[in-house]
């Protein structure tokens, strides 16, 4: 049975979703501190982190900062406040999912298991591999089979999503995607869909790609439209 971590300090907000993932079928346990979450993470067993950012003792940021040096659990935050800069930061640091407070804890839940499909999937593979190696795309490189992208030769450290996104725009270069089609190649029916997710995503992506190199923007907006890459 999966087991859920919730980490966060306001009782009747934990219980509430230790009553919805158990009645949900999930096994969960709940920690009042940062420090003790990575703990928790650290002895094993935890299939998703479900992450307050306020936490008395450390920010969920610099939880999850810590927690990507030695895990790659999924992790979803949970907060009250709703500012894009705090999105874009969770998901840079790695976060797989972020929920604002108020929320629906059957909305909590549906996240939760579209986190636990995608872990499930074979390891090394992504929505659609199909084959084997490295293959170019102008300043690209991919291997699909491996989960890897690399810009300029650099080894890009990309989210599930940020991989999902750059891999459908490389496959049809200079073509323009709508957001509903790129959901398509890898977002679960039940995760959060709309625009302004699959706009935050690309904002986290082209600051990667600016890291690694590059000089002008290879990801072009068109509004109303979509997206499209230059390779």
């Amino acid at each position: 049975m999966p087991l859920i971590l919730v980490a966060d300090d306001e009782p009747a907000i934990a219980d509430a979703l230790l009553y919805a993932l158990r009645s949900e079928g999930l096994d969960a346990e709940h920690c009042l501190l940062g420090g003790q979450a990575l703990e928790r993470v650290r002895a094993g067993g935890i299939d998703v982190l479900v992450l307050d950012v306020g936490l008395p003792d450390l920010s969920g940021f610099d939880v999850c900062r810590q927690l990507r040096g030695f895990s790659d659990v999924p992790v979803i935050f949970l907060t009250a406040r709703n500012d894009e800069i705090d999105r874009v930061l969770g998901l840079e640091l790695g976060a797989d999912d972020y929920v604002s407070k108020p929320f629906s804890p059957r909305e909590l839940v549906a996240r939760v298991r579209a986190r636990l499909r995608r872990s499930a999937a074979p390891a090394g593979t992504a929505p659609g591999a199909d084959g084997e190696g490295w293959v170019e795309r102008g300043e690209f490189a991919l291997d699909r089979g491996g989960h890897r992208i690399r810009y300029r030769g650099r080894a890009l450290d990309l989210t599930r999503y940020e991989y999902v996104l750059l891999d459908a725009l490389l496959q049809r270069p200079g073509a323009i995607l709508s957001r509903a089609q790129l959901m398509d190649r890898g977002w679960d029916s039940d995760a959060d869909s709309g625009d302004r997710t699959v706009d935050t995503h690309i904002k986290t992506l082209r600051a990667k790609l600016r890291a690694a190199g590059a000089e002008t923007d290879p990801i072009r907006t068109h509004r109303g439209v979509g997206y499209a890459i230059e390779a």
